[in-house]
Formats: structure tokens, C-alpha cells, sequence
């Protein structure tokens, strides 16, 4: 999977997970999704992801599992495994057979939720409407030049799992993910875990 691709999965999620003292009256389901991860919960869902650029028209599908929390979160696909904890970042390369584990600073992520959101509660403005099949749509939008996401549309189930975020970004390209499976769970020791093959060659850019 694309570190682009993943990048941006994780921070689609992260607008709401992350999303701070944001506080909108009119959007109590918004809300009530917040809180599942203000209670220290994992989201763990399989994805389909599709990047749909604005002046080609060309498309880009990858697929995989996704767990994240307020904390971290980890991505698993076809040849590679990524997981964040919020103070190291460790990627799998299964095509390499290749670990490389470094400080994780997501004041220097760009595509960091927590930097991404960082300003959402001033930017944003947020909307929901109910739909015929019992799910909630929530928008968010921002005029915000800087932004990297104009428009979010986040569509969750009755009982609160997100089912497809689809978002608009300052180029006008759309971006597309889909969750099925998806389960709020309790985190524990194992959850952010990463398993690789024995002999795999380890790369620690910590030292």
C-alpha cells in the first residue's frame, strides 16, 4: 500500500477522532462517535479505498484492515503492516522483508491526525441529516485556504460505526473510503501489536 494512501485513510479518521473540543449543538451524533473513542476504544474495520484524481480521472484502489484509537492506530495490507503508538512508527515491508522503526513526532507529520485537526473546532462547521436506511451523514466543511480537506462527508450506522467517509480536497480530487465489519473493541496489550516473520531484516532509525 501507498504511504500516501495510507496517510490519508488515517487522517479521514482522525477528523473524528481527534477532533478536540469541537463543539457542535446541532450534530448529537457526531457526538456520541466522538465519545466511543474519548472511552478509550479501538475502531477496527475492513477498508476499501479509492483516490480518484481530479485531472485525470485516474483512480487508485488499495484495500486492507485498519485499527485506530485516540493513541495510535495500525494498517495491514496485502505486503506491508504499519503501526503507529504515538511514539514509534514501525513499518513492515513484506516485499523486502524489512522492518524499519523510528521516533514517531507527529508535530512532524504533515499527514498526522492530531496536527491535521489541530485548528478543526475553528475551521469547520458541521452539519448531520438523517437517512432513509437508518444511517446518519455528518458533513464537515471549511473555507479554510490551508486546509487539506474542504469537504468530509462521514456516514455512520445506527449504532454508530462509520460505514464510508467520502472527502473533497483543495484540488478537487475525491477521496473514498468504505469500511465493512466494522466493531468498536477494547484495546488491549495485543492490539497495536506488530507480528513479522523471524529473520526479517530489522532497520531501527532510533540510534
Amino acid at each position: 500500500m501507498n504511504l500516501k494512501i495510507y496517510k490519508l485513510i488515517v487522517t479521514l479518521l482522525g477528523l473524528i477522532v481527534l477532533s478536540g473540543s469541537y463543539v457542535q449543538p446541532q450534530t448529537p451524533v457526531f457526538d456520541q462517535l466522538r465519545d466511543k473513542f474519548d472511552q478509550n476504544l479501538v475502531f477496527k474495520a475492513a477498508f476499501e479505498h479509492t483516490y480518484i484524481d481530479s485531472y485525470t480521472e485516474e483512480s487508485i484502489n488499495s484495500s486492507g484492515l485498519i485499527w485506530i484509537d485516540k493513541a495510535g492506530y495500525k494498517l495491514e495490507s496485502e505486503d506491508q503492516l504499519i503501526v503507529v503508538d504515538g511514539e514509534t512508527s514501525t513499518v513492515y515491508d513484506g516485499l523486502r522483508n524489512r522492518i524499519i522503526v523510528s521516533e514517531y513526532d507527529a508535530e512532524e507529520d504533515d499527514f498526522a491526525p492530531s496536527r491535521m485537526l489541530s485548528g478543526i473546532d475553528e475551521t469547520y462547521t458541521a452539519s448531520e441529516k438523517p437517512l432513509d436506511n437508518g444511517s446518519t451523514e455528518i458533513t464537515l466543511v471549511t473555507e479554510d485556504d490551508f486546509a487539506v480537506f474542504i469537504q468530509v462527508e462521514i456516514v455512520v450506522d445506527r449504532n454508530l460505526k462509520p460505514v464510508k467517509i467520502t472527502a473533497y480536497d483543495i484540488a478537487d480530487n475525491i477521496i473514498i473510503t468504505s469500511f465493512t465489519n466494522g466493531e468498536f473493541e477494547t484495546r488491549d496489550a495485543n492490539t497495536f501489536k506488530l507480528e513479522y516473520p523471524e529473520g526479517a531484516e530489522i532497520v531501527d532509525m532510533r540510534f
